[in-house]
């Protein structure tokens, strides 16, 4: 039987979650693309951005947590992001704004940067 330190499961445990997190990020990356390329509010539009506002809610709800271990400017910075996506969301739903590439741009770069 194998015995495990503590840091040992602490770094797969971090390693999982960031995993979990890139899929969720690929995922919607996924959604929003689709509804960029049907070019028209329509159910995938629906679908992308309500997932994508999910998401990043539950980002900004993770990132408040007095838990979370990540730098407190880097956590700043992150709910700012999160709000400017959360605010683009808003503009397409409402057909305000068709800018998927920005929210596609920026989530691609979040998720490369949890390698």
């Amino acid at each position: 039987m194998y015995q495990f330190s503590y840091a040992e499961i602490m770094e797969d445990g971090v390693a999982d979650a960031k995993e979990r997190e890139r899929q969720t990020l690929d995922r919607s990356i996924e959604l929003l693309t689709a509804a960029r390329d049907e070019g028209k509010y329509s159910r995938h539009t629906i679908e992308a951005v309500f997932y994508t506002r999910r998401v990043w809610i539950r980002f900004i709800e993770d990132l408040k947590q007095p838990e979370n271990e990540l730098d407190i400017e880097l956590r700043a910075n992150l709910i700012s992001i999160a709000i400017w996506i959360l605010k683009e969301c808003e503009k397409i739903r409402t057909r305000q704004s068709e800018n998927y590439q920005g929210i596609i741009d920026v989530t691609t770069i979040i998720k490369d940067g949890l390698k």
